[in-house]
């Protein structure tokens, strides 16, 4: 570049070496610092098989816990509907069961023998169908 006195100006650098940068910052600047790059522009592989890896395992954890404690919980009701049904607390009554029952076999024969249903709907009557059968 011309200086504007027609001689040279030497520009002056600063050299910053980043290696010996990233050394003096600590680690969770270097994994959480605020970056325009993507995350595969902005760590290597093994940060990112680390990152995935405990993030995949804390979820897996998670849902494993909320997995067993809606397991139980549903479970739990079951069994407390049962008991309410054999001590008493709960009336059903079967004919009216058993005819709702056969009141949705007759809709289902009905529906199942037009043509108008597409094959995917066609394939779930049959499986609600073939459930029926196996209650009834």
């Amino acid at each position: 570049m011309a200086a504007s006195g027609g001689g040279k100006k030497e520009d002056a650098f600063n050299v910053l070496d980043l290696a010996e940068y990233t050394k003096s910052r600590p680690w969770w600047k270097k994994v959480f610092a605020p970056s325009s790059g993507s995350s595969a522009e902005k760590y290597n592989v093994a940060t990112q098989l680390v990152i995935g890896g405990v993030t995949g395992w804390c979820t897996g954890f998670i849902f494993q816990k909320v997995g067993k404690l809606a397991a139980t919980a549903v479970g739990g009701g079951f069994f407390l509907l049962q008991i309410a049904n054999h001590t008493g607390y709960i009336k059903v009554d079967w004919k009216l069961v058993e005819r709702d029952v056969n009141k949705a076999k007759q809709q289902l024969k009905f529906h199942s023998s037009s043509n108008k249903m597409s094959p995917e709907v066609k394939s779930k009557v049959d499986e609600v169908r073939q459930l029926f059968q196996g209650v009834c």
